[in-house]
């Protein structure tokens, strides 16, 4: 049994870092988690656009048979470690970032080693 965990924004992109946790799994004994972790400092949960994003994860979640967790945090790294491990997470899914976010996934990567295997899908990658 697998347990795989893709880290997506609200982004529509996202489908493709989605699409590649659901071929890291291994139909029904693996579990696929959808998480997104956003800053509580960011914005309201009720705007229109905010609400287009989160239905477009949810449906994404339901087409791929996974598990969406939508949580607002400040310290998303220590969020995301808590979720592996709450989880029994095998293998984490995240898009590139920029260079802004190189920092977060160079501190998570240090950070999850030995708990989990990290899979980052380039930006311009077609997957």
């Amino acid at each position: 049994m697998s347990n795989v965990m893709v880290c997506v924004t609200q982004q529509k992109t996202c489908d493709r870092l989605i699409s590649r946790g659901s071929r890291l799994t291994d139909g029904k004994k693996d579990e696929l988690f959808v998480i997104h972790v956003t800053p509580k400092s960011f914005g309201s949960m009720s705007s229109s656009e905010e609400g287009e994003a989160l239905d477009y994860l949810y449906e994404k979640a339901l087409e791929y048979d996974a598990n969406l967790t939508v949580v607002r945090s400040e310290d998303i790294v220590s969020t995301l470690l808590d979720l592996v491990e709450k989880h029994g997470i095998d293998t984490v899914v995240l898009g590139q970032a920029g260079t802004d976010g190189d920092d977060h996934i160079a501190e998570f990567e240090d950070k999850v080693s030995g708990k989990a295997e990290l899979v980052i899908v380039p930006a311009e990658s077609a997957d």
